[in-house]
Formats: structure tokens, C-alpha cells, sequence
């Protein structure tokens, strides 16, 4: 019997605001209101699946895309995509930050943008979506960091050095697979900067899309806990994307966490695309993770509305309770399903904004 008491979930990643920044904004808000939006996430589907809230990220995919997926023998390989220019980006951002608050505002308190713990567990306590301001990339930021203040001031509370292509701080990991992560140079010396800037502002820094050398850059230079918002275990899924166990152990040591990615090229051990897959094989990455790590740096961070395919029977947000299903039936106890799905998430981010 499916157990009716399932903790909320705190999510550490997805790409909604993309989504909505696509369409007419009156229109794609009142969809998400309403249900009938497209994509993994709306307002009826959260409450259903008990998402109390998660990173909102800010996603700027590539517009002059001219890498392609080159399929070999054991495997396939997606080039690095090109930098992008800051003005594009900026604006881009500008539309999905937008967005973001425009939800807000036309939520009646069902939906709240969150910059602090406390603001968090008041919104979940409320039956609200608590929404942080996540950026997946920097480009939008400037190397002499004034546009940080701002971004900062209007909610930014985490911030992906790169995305899976270079830019002013840094190099990400292309699409590979079978591939390990250390590909590229570390971080430049305005990455540096960046990461002690965010350190001194409290800004989450995460280490997802980064290459190997650009990890341990940020692991010798930021003081606050490191955090992997969307990525799985090299050890059962050889992706670039995914991290070592030398670098699991890293965020543990540093009081971090890891947001388990649903992403099925992340997951499945052959890399493939297939929604064909079953759900044990997240739940693989959970076991391995934790025997790494241990269970308080282990989370979720689904990529929701970034995901082409994710196991059976994960279709949308709705589906969050037969995940949870899934981790009481494979002997994972409430208190251990609750860390998971969101106390975690909690306890790191509190450490790291200095509450």
C-alpha cells in the first residue's frame, strides 16, 4: 500500500522558468496555475506530488549551437557548446528572473521566492512553493562582479560557475560517454574571484557542469560546503556529468550534498537515452552515494523540464511519491526518505547563507 505520508520535497534542481520564458508571460502563468501547462511542473502537479519547493534555475541554452552528438562505437560525444556573449545573456536572464516574480506575484501566496531558510520552512508550512533563485552558468555576470551585487539583491541565492560549455570562470564537461571529468583547464582567475565573492555574499556555489580541474579549484578555495545541485555517480554511470567518488568523498568532507539527477544518461550504466529504465537503478545511485558520502549529503535534484527521459514510473513532479515508494520498498526508513527528499537540502543550505 502506497504510504499517504510521504515527506514534502525540497528539489535542488530545474529548469521551469526556461520553459515559461518561451511563451507569452500572462499566458504561461496562468497555464501554470491552472494545470494546464506543458512540461514536467505546474502548480496542481506540485501540490499533488508534495514538492514543497527547490533551486529555480536560470538556464541560457545555446541559440548558435554547433556541436553534435557524434555516436561511437561504446558510447557518443556532444562537443562543448560556444561561449556566449554577456549582453545575450544578460537579457536573457533579465526575462527568466522575470518570470520568476511575476509567478510570485500572481500566486496569492501559493508560490514565494525564498532567500533564507526561514523563508523556506515558512513557505512549506503555509502549503507554498518556496522558489531560490538559482543561476545554471554565469554569463550574465560581468568579471568585475558589480552585476553579482545586483543579481544578489533581486534573490540570487546559488550560482552554477558553467554550464557544459566555457566561459569568463571556467570550463564545463561536454556530453560525453563513456568519459571521466577531468576534461579541460580549472577555473580562470576571475573564477577564482567569483567563488570568493559568493563566499563573502553567502551565495551557494554549484559544482555541477564543472570540469575536474575546476572542482578541485573551488574545493581549495571556497569555505562554504560543496554542493553538486544535479549529478550522479561515475562509479555506476561513466558520464562526464556525473562525479567521482574521490570527489563524493570531497563533498562530504566539506558538509555538502549531491542532488541525484532523474536524467536517464546519467543513471543507466550503458549511458543510453531510453525511458525504458527502471526506477531501481536511481535508487543504485542513492545506495552507492550514500556508502560514499553518507546518508546527510545525499538529495534530490531532478532536473525537471531540463530531462528528456527519466525512469518509469517518474512521468512528472506528480510521480515524486512513487520515488519515495520506491526508496521505502527498496528498506530505506521515513527518517532516511525525509533527509533525501529534503532535510538535507535544508541543513546545507543554512549552513552555507549563514543562518
Amino acid at each position: 500500500m502506497q504510504n499517504s505520508g510521504w515527506p514534502s520535497v525540497f528539489d535542488g534542481h530545474n529548469d521551469m522558468l526556461l520553459r515559461l520564458a518561451e511563451h507569452d508571460s500572462d499566458d504561461a502563468i496562468r497555464r501554470f496555475f491552472e494545470g494546464r501547462g506543458a512540461g514536467h511542473l505546474d502548480w496542481p502537479r506540485m501540490h499533488q506530488g508534495r514538492f514543497g519547493g527547490g533551486l529555480f534555475a536560470v538556464f541560457i541554452p545555446p541559440t548558435d549551437d554547433r556541436s553534435s552528438i557524434v555516436r561511437q562505437p561504446d558510447g557518443y560525444d556532444k562537443s562543448l557548446s560556444p561561449a556566449m556573449d554577456v549582453a545575450e545573456a544578460t537579457s536573457r536572464t533579465m526575462t527568466m528572473v522575470s518570470r520568476l516574480y511575476r509567478l510570485e506575484a500572481a500566486s496569492e501566496g501559493r508560490f514565494r521566492v525564498c532567500r533564507s531558510v526561514a523563508d523556506i520552512r515558512q513557505a512549506q508550512a503555509d502549503s507554498a512553493v518556496a522558489a531560490v533563485l538559482h543561476f545554471e552558468g554565469a554569463e550574465a555576470i560581468d568579471t568585475d562582479l558589480e552585476a553579482l551585487d545586483v543579481f544578489h539583491a533581486a534573490g540570487l541565492r546559488s550560482l552554477g560557475l558553467v554550464w557544459s560549455r566555457p566561459n569568463a570562470f571556467g570550463r564545463g564537461v561536454p556530453f560525453r560517454f563513456p568519459s571521466g571529468p577531468d576534461i579541460g583547464d580549472g577555473l580562470t582567475e576571475a573564477g577564482f574571484a567569483l567563488v570568493r565573492a559568493c563566499n563573502r555574499r553567502h551565495i551557494a556555489i554549484d559544482l555541477s557542469h564543472l570540469n575536474e580541474k575546476g572542482f578541485w579549484d573551488v574545493a581549495r578555495t571556497s569555505d562554504a560546503p560543496l554542493i553538486a545541485s544535479h549529478s550522479n555517480a561515475h562509479a555506476i554511470c561513466p558520464h562526464a556529468r556525473n562525479l567521482t567518488d574521490d570527489q563524493l568523498r570531497a563533498i562530504a568532507r566539506s558538509g555538502g550534498i549531491v542532488g541525484l539527477n532523474f536524467a536517464t544518461y546519467f543513471l543507466r550504466p550503458d549511458g543510453g537515452l531510453s525511458a525504458e529504465t527502471s526506477v531501481d537503478v536511481m535508487l543504485d545511485h542513492l545506495d552507492h552515494m550514500i556508502a560514499i558520502m553518507g546518508v546527510d549529503h545525499v538529495g534530490l535534484g531532478s532536473d525537471f523540464d531540463g530531462v528528456y527521459a527519466m525512469p518509469i514510473p517518474i512521468r512528472d513532479v506528480a510521480s515524486l511519491p512513487a520515488l519515495q515508494q520506491a526508496m521505502h520498498d527498496r528498506g530505506y526508513d521515513a527518517a532516511t526518505i525525509a533527509a533525501i527528499c529534503r532535510d538535507n537540502w535544508l541543513s546545507v543550505l543554512e549552513v552555507t547563507w549563514g543562518e
